[in-house]
């Protein structure tokens, strides 16, 4: 089955995440992925475990982001190499790259340079603070710009330190916005036949994605502050503790709150006027939760889950990641999958989670091992064969 995006091809000059997961969801919805690697050291995650593949050098953590890929390993450092870049480049539809602002100028490798040559082609360079202002030539981090766009701050307990979320956001939501621009760009080259560049900055994504909290601050003047597990807007929207261990419940209207109550037995605080709706719950939220805690407290947690959905208050365990990753629900969906590297290598993964009816993601090729596929793209799609392939492996401009 043809992908949404079959036909288009995207040069991958990116590596570690934020580039590699915009290209690996270009890449789930059919389009071909020429991922670039250093020769001799590829993708820098491949060394990012234990854990690692069996009977590999690439980790766990590399296989996240690099299925439906193919790997060709090129210096473009050497004017042979820059050459092969600059030849993919005009048969490519996409160009993914996160070097430094001006980091492929000094082999002409830029955006100006290519798009003379190809002025329809799709650019998209991510960076940590962008191709303009006075952070532009710095380097930029996941961990560092979650700290330095206000996340860490509304991330931890009350009383505790600032803390980073436990999954690199910033990269992945800056790798999601990635794929979005793309899809827009290609729209526009569609119908106007003009390619552009897209400028992505790691901290322009995250402060996107401050989303309520940084709306809070612009329009009401409310400095957000860390919560734990409350909501600076809803209550009741936290973890609980039962009997038996946490549980969550989310109430995000009146109507879920007044069912709350009655499966607590607590019809009364429902129509106490100092909870009966959302804007005095959230300022009596302290009186409030020293009304639910003991009440909760002596539920367990699978009886009270099963009473509040059962009245369709939002509610569920804290799973670990495995409880989460092998749950019935998750199984139904077809989430977790697997594929096999060309050794015979399973990998096993979490697919893309949109559904689409006419065009669903597919998951052709497993995450290549580094510079498997050079051989294969210079004689497919460049045309070269035999002793010039053989030439540029003795020579060092690919391996």
């Amino acid at each position: 089955m043809k992908g949404t995006l079959d036909g288009i091809r995207v040069l991958d000059l990116s590596r570690v995440l934020a580039g590699p997961w915009s290209t690996q969801v270009l890449g789930d919805l059919g389009a071909e992925v020429i991922k670039v690697e250093q020769p001799g050291a590829g993708d820098d995650t491949r060394a990012w475990g234990p854990p690692f593949l069996p009977d590999s050098q690439d980790s766990a953590y590399y296989s996240c982001a690099n299925r439906n890929k193919r790997s060709i390993a090129v210096d473009i450092a050497s004017p042979e190499g820059a050459e092969i870049i600059r030849k993919l480049a005009m048969t490519a539809d996409v160009v993914v790259e996160n070097f430094r602002v001006g980091g492929l100028a000094k082999y002409g490798l830029n955006y100006e340079t290519l798009s003379a040559a190809k002025p329809s082609l799709v650019w998209c360079s991510i960076t940590g603070f962008g191709q303009t202002g006075p952070d532009k030539d710095r380097g930029g981090y996941d961990f560092l710009i979650q700290g330095m766009s206000g996340l860490m701050s509304v991330t931890g307990a009350a009383d505790g330190p600032p803390m980073k979320v436990g999954v690199p956001t910033v990269d992945l939501t800056t790798g999601l916005y990635a794929a979005i621009s793309i899809l827009a760009a290609l729209r526009h080259r569609d119908a106007t036949g003009e390619g552009q560049r897209i400028d992505l900055a790691l901290l322009d994504a995250q402060l996107a994605v401050m989303s309520n909290q940084a709306a809070n601050w612009l329009n009401g003047g409310n400095e957000p502050r860390r919560l734990g597990n409350q909501h600076p807007n809803i209550v009741p929207y936290q973890v609980f503790a039962c009997a038996d261990g946490d549980m969550l419940i989310a109430t995000a209207n009146d109507r879920q709150w007044v069912k709350l109550a009655k499966v607590l037995g607590l019809d009364a605080l429902a129509q106490d006027e100092r909870f009966a709706t959302m804007s005095v719950r959230s300022a009596n939220k302290v009186a409030l939760l020293a009304e639910l805690d003991p009440v909760i407290s002596r539920w367990k947690s699978d009886e009270l889950v099963a009473a509040l959905n059962e009245a369709g208050v939002p509610s569920g365990r804290v799973n670990t990641v495995p409880e989460a990753l092998s749950s019935p629900q998750v199984a139904s969906r077809g989430q977790i999958g697997t594929m096999q590297r060309r050794d015979g290598t399973e990998v096993r993964f979490v697919g893309f989670p949109g559904k689409l009816s006419a065009t669903p993601a597919t998951y052709r090729t497993a995450p290549p091992r580094a510079g498997e596929d050079t051989r294969d793209v210079l004689s497919s799609v460049l045309g070269l064969f035999g002793d010039e392939i053989e030439r540029l492996i003795d020579s060092g401009a690919v391996a």
